[in-house]
């Protein structure tokens, strides 16, 4: 498909382009940031004949941190490594497909992005997936609720029998565990951790930049599941962490109303909690 911005592109790691046999679909906003927190989808697909997954980064990989042997690199030097850094972990993972948009922050945190949008709307729409995974509406990056809220607008702007039945918003920069429990979506992760290790090992340019985001990821998998429940064994050793908002796209609600509504919900727990030891 036609890709909006000139240095966008679109990696098929196994050669097929088509993007309509897509079940998953994860649209993030930077390099590394579907490998951290969409891996529960990305393992059930993986070399699954019948299910596939496909990643899109919104931004270009500009401004990110860096230090060590990538200290003296440009913003556009950085640009190129973490796009390469991204497709080889299409490679590992065994992507169907993934897209890189292009798009610098300062255009996705935009209110009024139609480019974005109808190019969200149309990746959407060819890759005809279940369930889409982005990020979620408490994160604290900026850019990261960027994404969400723009996808948010795509998906809506969409006849709901041609949307994902399902739509996941998932942790990075903040973690749902205090999501209560019976509103965490539970994604078991604990398969395959070599390929969890080397989905976040490709990005040197982050690790070796200065952020362990390889050991932090799965540290808080690893975190999740054991403390789940308290007076229940493990299910599993590794745990991802999301929240469905699937009533939120189907809807004309307003996305800070919606996830306060959680955030009350967790403060009415804590203060139940203490009234009844009180």
């Amino acid at each position: 498909m036609h890709l909006h911005n000139p240095t966008a592109q679109a990696h098929f790691p196994n050669g097929e382009t088509s993007l309509a046999r897509t079940t998953d679909l994860c649209i993030a906003a930077h390099q590394d940031d579907i490998e951290i927190m969409a891996f529960a989808p990305i393992i059930d697909c993986y070399g699954k004949a019948d299910k596939h997954f496909t990643g899109v980064t919104v931004t270009d990989g500009g401004g990110a941190p860096r230090s060590g042997i990538y200290a003296d690199y440009t913003d556009d030097d950085m640009k190129v490594i973490r796009a390469i850094e991204q497709n080889q972990a299409a490679d590992l993972g065994k992507y169907a497909a993934q897209l890189q948009l292009a798009y610098p922050s300062s255009a996705v945190k935009a209110a009024d992005s139609p480019d974005l949008v109808n190019e969200l709307r149309d990746i959407i729409l060819a890759c005809k997936a279940d369930t889409l995974y982005t990020h979620n509406l408490a994160d604290k990056h900026d850019t990261h609720v960027a994404v969400a809220l723009q996808v948010i607008r795509a998906l809506r702007s969409l006849p709901a029998e041609q949307r994902p039945k399902r739509v996941v918003s998932m942790e990075v920069w903040r973690s749902l565990d205090w999501l209560n429990d019976e509103d965490k979506v539970a994604q078991n992760t604990g398969a395959h951790p070599n390929v969890a290790a080397a989905l976040l090992g490709v990005y040197d340019s982050q690790i070796a930049g200065g952020k362990r985001y390889d050991l932090a990821s799965i540290g808080r998998r690893l975190a999740n599941a054991t403390f789940f429940a308290s007076h229940d064994v493990d299910d599993s050793d590794s745990m991802s962490y999301g929240m469905d908002i699937t009533a939120l796209v189907n809807s004309d609600a307003e996305p800070a109303a919606f996830i306060q509504a959680y955030i009350d919900k967790f403060a009415q727990d804590v203060q139940t909690r203490i009234a009844k030891l009180s």
